[in-house]
């Protein structure tokens, strides 16, 4: 019976996605607003949503090494080693992001991403085949909800679809955060 919900689950978001609609759904961290990486209109609509200010970034989900690849101009040697060796989940903010929404972009030309260890992110990102974006669910600079039953009515009436998983699971913090530059130069934004 668990796996027709999870197969739901995921062909509900995977619908979602293809057409630019946001999602909520449980991470590997805490619950998230998401959307096409891709899709500069549907990244708006998460702005607009959480009441962004235009200059704060966004992470983005991918599902594995080889997709981050595919998204980065050059990973350093020195990701891998940060991905392979983390105890928790790792954010990082690489240098020269492609193929990516405009709006993800930050100015310095970087994009965050981390390749996600939630089997359920991890099957709706190798399905869509494509990044996702993962933003706590709350307004900006309204607290990260501990769990399901705290997210604001705003945003559970905000969002095109809400994934009917894991609503009962408390949040684990948020990922950390490690800036790697071409350079060589590695920077802790969050621990």
């Amino acid at each position: 019976m668990k796996e027709i919900g999870f197969s739901l689950e995921l062909n509900n978001c995977l619908k979602a996605l293809k057409n630019g609609e946001i999602i909520l759904y449980p991470t590997d961290t805490v619950w998230a607003i998401g959307c096409d990486a891709t899709n500069n209109e549907a990244v708006k609509k998460i702005d607009a949503l959480k009441k962004r200010a235009l200059n704060d970034t966004l992470i983005c989900l991918v599902s594995s090494q080889a997709m981050l690849e595919r998204y980065v101009e050059s990973v350093p040697d020195v990701a891998y080693d940060i991905m392979d060796l983390a105890t928790k989940p790792t954010t990082i903010i690489f240098d020269k992001p492609k193929d990516l929404a405009e709006s993800l972009v930050a100015s310095d030309n970087t994009i965050a991403i981390r390749v996600a260890s939630d089997k359920f992110c991890r099957y709706v990102i190798n399905k869509f085949a494509k990044p996702i974006v993962s933003t706590s669910a709350n307004v900006s600079g309204f607290p990260t909800p501990k769990n399901f039953k705290a997210i604001s009515n705003e945003i559970l009436t905000g969002v095109d679809y809400v994934v009917n998983l894991h609503q009962e699971k408390e949040n684990s913090s948020p990922s950390s955060i490690i800036k790697l530059s071409n350079n060589g130069i590695v920077k802790v934004i969050r621990e």
